[in-house]
């Protein structure tokens, strides 16, 4: 896995039109992790991003059940080199979170040491949150490209969630994290959010993501668990939203 600095969004894989890419969304709580009541409330998605022709794949969010995740990999003859975090907050990387104890980076590092790619505004919040050194995390901006065997992951800084949220752009693929959701975007009330970020991020950062792109979010916060981008913003009330004093008079804190 290497990493490349660019600042073109998107790239394809080396073999369009095949299924080279190795690609899985898991439902904690339900496809792992099944008997953790946090992640069966907290509904997130983590995904499984890898290089068929190599084996070599990344977990995007590890969190609730590493152990799990590692052995899923293992079934389907591929091994984790890596990890991609999106954002700090303990259901994405594990940590504490409202008395809750949440397994995640930190579990991944001792069972199976590999890079934790982050954002570098999220870096001090990330260390906080999970216990994890800074000399453990990969700090990234935005337009860095990360290769997973020989697909191409384009790492795209949309701050508003947090300081450092970030998604991922794979062979006509966007997860999101909490970013975007098919309904809805990430709060923007936490400590670190920023609501003007997040209307720049939305209506800037991710406009030049093509519509016939698929969102995969961080949350199943919808009927679906996926959605191309144009139908998003033709039904996410988010995109209705045309000015930022509408956006402030909705998420303005």
């Amino acid at each position: 896995m290497t990493d490349t600095p660019t600042d073109t969004p998107g790239g394809a894989p080396p073999t369009p039109g095949t299924d080279r890419l190795y690609f899985r969304q898991l439902l904690a709580g339900r496809d792992f992790a099944a008997h953790d009541q946090v992640a069966r409330q907290m509904v997130n998605f983590i995904y499984l991003v890898g290089d068929r022709e190599t084996g070599e794949a990344v977990i995007v969010d590890p969190a609730y059940g590493i152990d799990e995740l590692l052995g899923i990999l293992a079934a389907d003859d591929m091994r984790c080199v890596g990890a991609l975090a999106t954002h700090y907050h303990p259901d994405h990387v594990g940590g504490d979170m409202m008395g809750w104890g949440i397994e995640g980076i930190s579990r991944l590092l001792e069972v199976n040491p590999v890079p934790i790619h982050i954002q570098a505004d999220e870096a001090p919040w990330v260390a906080r949150s999970t216990g994890v050194g800074p000399d453990e995390l990969v700090s990234h901006r935005s337009g860095d490209v990360v290769h997973v065997g020989e697909l191409p992951v384009t790492l795209v800084h949309t701050p508003g969630h947090t300081p450092g949220s970030q998604c991922f752009l794979v062979d006509g693929r966007l997860i999101a994290g909490d970013t975007l959701f098919l309904e809805g975007c990430g709060r923007t009330d936490f400590p670190g959010s920023d609501p003007m970020a997040m209307y720049e991020s939305l209506t800037t950062r991710l406009a030049r993501v093509p519509d016939d792109t698929v969102l995969y979010p961080g949350h199943l916060y919808s009927a679906d668990p996926s959605a191309t981008m144009g139908y998003t913003r033709q039904h996410n009330y988010v995109f209705q939203l045309r000015t930022p004093e509408q956006w402030m008079a909705m998420f303005g804190n």
